[in-house]
C-alpha cells in the first residue's frame, strides 16, 4: 500500500498544487459485514447475505476503465490532481482495497470528484467478491 503521506508530498510538488486548495483521501478496506447489509438489502450480486460475516474478499480492476475514470475525474471543474491505487487478489477484513487521492480549488468541487470517482471506480471498475467466514 502507497504511503498517503508519500502521495501527498507529491502531490504538493506537482505542478498543479498551485490550482489546489484542498485534498481529499479515501481508503477503502475489507469490512466484515457484506455489503448487503450495511446497504438494507437482501443480497449482493457477488457477495454475502445480511447476517452472514465476510471473512475477506477476492478482488480486481479493469486496468483501462480505471484510467478512463481517473480520465473523467481530472476533467471536472476545479480538479488539479488525481491519484489511484487499486489492490488486487485475496484479501483479509482489514486488508486495504483502494487508495485515491484528489486535490482541487475548492471543497465542492472535490468532494464532487471523489465521490464521482469512487463511486465509478465500485460501479464501473472493480470486482469485489466476498469471501465467507
Amino acid at each position: 500500500m502507497p504511503s498517503i503521506d508519500s502521495w501527498l508530498a507529491e502531490a504538493k510538488a506537482d505542478p498543479s498544487a498551485g490550482l489546489c486548495g484542498m485534498y481529499l483521501v479515501h481508503n477503502g478496506t475489507v469490512r466484515a459485514t457484506p455489503k448487503a447489509e450495511v446497504r438494507g438489502q437482501e443480497a449482493a450480486p457477488c457477495g454475502l447475505r445480511p447476517g452472514e460475516r465476510v471473512a475477506g474478499m477476492r478482488f480486481s480492476y479493469d486496468a483501462r476503465a480505471v484510467e478512463a475514470a481517473v480520465a473523467a475525474a481530472r476533467a471536472m471543474p476545479g480538479i488539479g490532481y488525481v491519484r489511484v491505487w487499486l489492490n488486487e487478489g485475496e484479501l483479509a477484513v482489514g486488508d486495504d482495497i483502494m487508495l485515491v487521492l484528489v486535490g482541487g480549488d475548492i471543497r465542492p468541487h472535490v468532494v464532487d470528484a471523489l465521490q464521482a470517482l469512487v463511486g465509478r471506480l465500485k460501479d464501473e471498475c472493480v470486482t469485489e467478491t466476498e469471501l465467507p467466514a
